[in-house]
């Protein structure tokens, strides 16, 4: 099994994740771009400002895990309608303050893994794979998220 064959656009991607997830659209999340590859997603600074006037830790780690989130939920929603998909582990590291708009861009971190995931959650309900997120402000790389996530077909 591949990708679904219609992708969500970035659009109704931003619009499904402030539906569902109240967080999102505290913190003004837009999606950029979807593809089968990646998803980018992006946030201002005024709702996620800390006390020194630059991005919440918090923030940033949320945006590149809804990121993560958002591309496994994009490539699986077509294939397996009622799959949830949860955050089992993960690590963020943060180069450098960001005092601006940032966005995170999500990719699969061995897209090779992705058939044996599909394989697996069509034959056992259940399957993990690895995401990472590039968090970026002002063109550079100022982050870098790891994570593992379970999907669950509830079928």
């Amino acid at each position: 099994m591949a990708v679904a064959q219609a992708l969500m656009s970035a659009q109704s991607l931003a619009q499904y994740l402030h539906q569902q997830i109240a967080l999102s659209r505290a913190m003004e999340v837009d999606a950029l771009e979807v593809s089968e590859d990646s998803v980018r997603l992006s946030a201002p600074l005024a709702p996620n400002v800390n006390h020194r006037a630059t991005v919440f830790g918090g923030s940033a780690s949320a945006l590149a895990i809804l990121a993560a989130w958002s591309l496994l939920h994009v490539r699986l929603r077509g294939l397996f309608p009622q799959v949830s998909i949860v955050i089992q582990r993960q690590s963020t590291s943060y180069n450098r303050p960001i005092q601006g708009a940032f966005s995170a861009r999500a990719a699969l971190a061995h897209p090779d893994d992705w058939p044996r995931f599909v394989r697996l959650l069509a034959r056992r309900g259940k399957a993990r794979i690895s995401v990472t997120s590039t968090l970026e402000y002002a063109g550079e790389q100022v982050g870098q998220f790891s994570g593992d996530f379970v999907a669950f077909d509830q079928h």
